[in-house]
């Protein structure tokens, strides 16, 4: 049975491999045995706000999977409380048996147990697949994202 809890710090050299692992976190992760402090600084951040989630699904205490939920109060809509989930990723051996969608599932759950308005996400271009997953799951590409990289 897969259950959802929220990430501690023993959990981060898993969640940062599994990010490591990933075509493109190959290209901006940094996964080495000690873990680089930066990634402890960012998690103790995340964890003290009650307004983020780092989350990870397990099964009988192994991680299969990782995403993180962000809740960010708009004025926008009246008010309303939006969320955003971000760093999906699910260990390799697993893809494709559904253990994204039990977590997404449970992401958009979640989402409306905390009243957001909607459940918002970005997917690089270059993810074809998981594009295509999201809107399986009914997300619609109703927005052009961009970004502006700093060095």
């Amino acid at each position: 049975m897969m259950i959802f809890r929220k990430a501690t710090k023993n959990d981060l050299p898993f969640i940062v491999k599994l990010m490591a692992n990933d075509k493109l976190g190959k290209l901006r992760e940094n996964y080495r045995e000690p873990l680089p402090q930066s990634y402890y600084a960012a998690f103790e951040i995340i964890n003290s706000d009650p307004n983020q989630e780092l989350m990870v699904a397990e099964n009988d205490k192994e991680i299969l999977a990782t995403f993180q939920l962000t809740f960010i109060q708009y004025l926008s809509f009246q008010g309303k409380l939006r969320a955003q989930i971000e760093n999906v990723f699910v260990r390799e051996d697993l893809t494709g048996q559904g253990t994204g969608k039990k977590m997404v599932e449970w992401a958009i759950e979640r989402a409306k147990a905390r009243n957001a308005h909607l459940l918002q996400l970005t997917s690089d271009k270059q993810r074809p697949r998981a594009i295509k997953f999201y809107e399986d799951l009914g997300f619609t590409a109703s927005h052009e994202g961009m970004k502006l990289h700093f060095k």
